[in-house]
């Protein structure tokens, strides 16, 4: 017996893993004021334990390190 097709999930109800992260980042520390020394702190200690991942970490730092308005970039 097959199982029946199931459609694939249309762009506007995908919910990727990372945005449940980002979700729970919001929903504990939404309110909290933080340093960027203190997340760039917190980034090196997360490639440390997972260091798989230190490319994207790598992205993600220069994502936010540039403003779309220098014009240097």
């Amino acid at each position: 017996m097959l199982a029946p097709a199931v459609p694939p999930f249309s762009r506007e109800f995908t919910l990727y893993f990372t945005d449940r992260g980002i979700e729970e980042l919001e929903e504990r520390r939404g309110e909290e004021q933080v340093s960027l020394s203190w997340l760039a702190d917190r980034m090196r200690a997360f490639v440390d334990l997972h260091p798989d991942y230190e490319n994207a970490v790598e992205r993600l730092a220069t994502f936010l390190a540039r403003d779309d308005d220098d014009p240097e970039d």
